[in-house]
């Protein structure tokens, strides 16, 4: 495993490592993409940077990992982050 997934939260809210998920509602992130409503993915962790109020959520999707950055800002994704388990659900 990469150093850098080492030092990820292995747990977010209601996340977990391991866990696929799927995006129960549709939202753009910070950096414009939209993930669409069915996508599903692998969660793998999540990294929170206080100083830009920056959450990023670490996934893979079909054996590609990628970042979803949000920014806890009203004027921005906090109203997704703070109702995450609404907008990604676990699939049994």
């Amino acid at each position: 495993m990469n150093d850098w997934l080492d030092k990820l939260d292995r747990e977010y809210r209601h996340l977990k490592a391991g866990q696929i998920y799927r995006v129960a509602r549709a939202f753009r992130d910070y950096d414009g993409e939209c993930h669409g409503e069915g996508k599903t993915f692998e969660f793998v962790g999540a990294n929170f940077v206080p100083y830009h109020d920056g959450l990023s959520l670490f996934v893979k999707r079909e054996a590609r990992e990628e970042q979803i950055r949000l920014q806890l800002h009203p004027e921005e994704q906090q109203d997704i982050v703070e109702q995450l388990e609404v907008y990604l659900r676990p699939v049994p």
